[in-house]
């Protein structure tokens, strides 16, 4: 069975991204959720999915500016200490702000293998793995991506779940990856991913994986 895991908490039941969402998530029998985090100016790893906050960017505001319901890492990494929890770490390819470094420190003081690390900026996955953080995914929604995958020295893949056919995902299993499914919000799509063989599905609704 794979890992079931709720995209952003149960965005469908509370505001995402926040420690309702992920508990909600879990109350409904998955696993854990995925969750997106961003870098303050203060250098606090917040929970939050878009580089702008009201039309601010988040980059720009310190802990105290951000509203209450916007949590910080290390906030749901002690709420929910047993939750499967798949960490997407936003960022923009270019220099470095020193996010890497904050969230390699973070994840030392909370150490689990239930937490996992993905981003879409393979230049913060490189660094990641400089500074020893494991297990890392790589996130895409385009095919020719996969190409980048052996440069990056990840152990997932998490690729758009349209992508995936059962002569990809035996593939790239065969290459020794972990295959995670984004976004899976249908039972049937659901059933077809864990026949293939893929490793964990992030969906909307819990209904659709539980």
């Amino acid at each position: 069975m794979p890992l079931r895991l709720g995209h952003r908490g149960a965005p469908l039941k509370a505001k995402e991204n926040t420690l309702e969402a992920f508990a909600l998530a879990l109350e409904a029998g998955l696993d854990g959720f995925e969750l997106d985090v961003q870098f303050t100016e203060d250098g606090v790893l917040v929970v939050h999915h878009d580089f702008t906050l009201e039309g601010v960017p988040v980059r720009a505001l310190k802990r105290e500016d951000l509203p209450p319901y916007v949590p910080t890492l290390e906030e749901v990494l002690k709420a929910f200490p047993e939750a499967w929890i798949n960490v997407e770490l936003k960022s923009i390819p270019g220099e470095t702000d020193g996010r890497e470094e904050a969230l390699a420190r973070l994840l030392g003081r909370h150490p689990s293998p239930r937490v996992w690390v993905s981003s879409f900026d393979p230049l913060a996955l490189l660094r990641l793995k400089r500074l020893g953080v494991r297990p890392l995914g790589f996130l895409y929604s385009v095919r020719e991506a996969e190409e980048l995958a052996p440069c990056l020295g990840v152990e997932w893949l998490h690729p758009e779940e349209r992508l995936l056919t059962p002569e990809g995902v035996a593939r790239l299993k065969a290459q020794g990856y972990r295959l995670l499914a984004w976004t899976v919000n249908s039972r049937a799509r659901a059933e077809e991913l864990v026949r293939m063989g893929v490793d964990a599905l992030v969906g909307d609704r819990p209904e659709a994986l539980v």
